[in-house]
């Protein structure tokens, strides 16, 4: 089961990173707290159904429990609608879900390999060394073939050091959540520890809107809104999707980079829908990660 989770959250996630990039590349300085609005108003809908239908526990004490994890989440994920207005979703997308590779390296750290076989332990190379691979690409590309995939999609970027940064941070903050995650969930069910993540993004959408709407007096404009909205419940499936599969003790190893693999069909609907061209390295590490996840699901014992 948890092999069908990974796969529902990688593709959630991968439609939520292309509408937030919609959403938060018009010129508006902004974009990013209302999108954290837009999350936040979702994930906090289904908080409340979840309790009060679903019958899920929550009190203050799971809420701090999680907060931690809620916090590290909640901070990347800001700090990556930031770095898509400075950079193609092709490029920041990789580079933030190289965390999986990251997480897979600290759980071989402090676990061992135990149990897991050798097919599947190159599997989880092969998914890691895919999505870092992309990365790679992306940042060493011929500023030639930038400049072509620009032209396309009608956006220009230019080479700075805070469009590298900011994914990069989203990926050491994104990396540290999800091995905490996988630490809490021992002690915590994962109903409540969902629940008090959506709550806490709720609360921090709250925020943002007294401080982007009443505070700054910006207006919310339903047309550039409603990508942001799109995203936002693809994010909320994707984060219910994850945190079963995340919370599967045996298998988080081989879960994290499925789901932070991802960022493959990022760049495929960033080259469909947004125009952004791909090379040949960028099919290799493509190739690479889709056989890393059809060797995990052939293998899942």
């Amino acid at each position: 089961m948890w092999f069908w989770l990974s796969i529902i959250a990688l593709l959630c996630w991968s439609g939520s990173d292309l509408f937030s990039k919609i959403g938060c590349r018009d010129q508006d300085q902004y974009a990013h707290l209302k999108m954290v609005m837009a999350v936040g108003l979702v994930m906090g809908v289904h908080a409340v159904y979840e309790i009060f239908v679903g019958g899920t526990e929550i009190s203050a004490s799971i809420l701090l429990t999680y907060l931690p994890v809620s916090a590290l989440y909640i901070l990347s994920m800001t700090l990556g609608y930031v770095g898509l207005r400075y950079i193609e979703l092709s490029i920041s997308s990789p580079i933030c879900n190289s965390s999986g590779a990251l997480v897979a390296v600290l759980i071989l750290i402090t676990s061992g390999i135990g149990g897991v076989n050798g097919w599947q332990l190159a599997a989880v190379a092969l998914v890691c060394a895919g999505v870092v691979g992309l990365g790679a690409a992306e940042a060493s590309e011929d500023n030639g073939l930038r400049s072509l995939r620009q032209e396309a999609s009608n956006y220009k970027y230019a080479k700075s050091a805070l469009a590298l940064v900011l994914p990069v941070l989203y990926c050491l903050l994104d990396a540290l959540g999800t091995f905490a995650d996988s630490l809490v969930l021992r002690t915590l069910n994962e109903d409540s520890a969902n629940a008090a993540y959506e709550l806490t993004f709720f609360f921090c959408a709250v925020v943002c809107f007294i401080y982007v709407v009443p505070v700054k007096k910006q207006p919310l404009i339903p047309r550039q809104e409603a990508p942001k909205y799109v995203g936002a419940l693809c994010e909320t499936a994707g984060q219910f999707a994850y945190i079963y599969a995340i919370g599967d003790e045996d298998h988080v190893m081989m879960a994290a980079p499925i789901i932070s693999a991802y960022c493959v069909a990022s760049v495929l609907w960033s080259r469909v829908f947004l125009k952004e061209k791909l090379s040949g390295k960028h099919y290799a590490a493509v190739a690479a990660v889709l056989l890393g996840i059809v060797i995990l699901g052939v293998f899942d014992a």
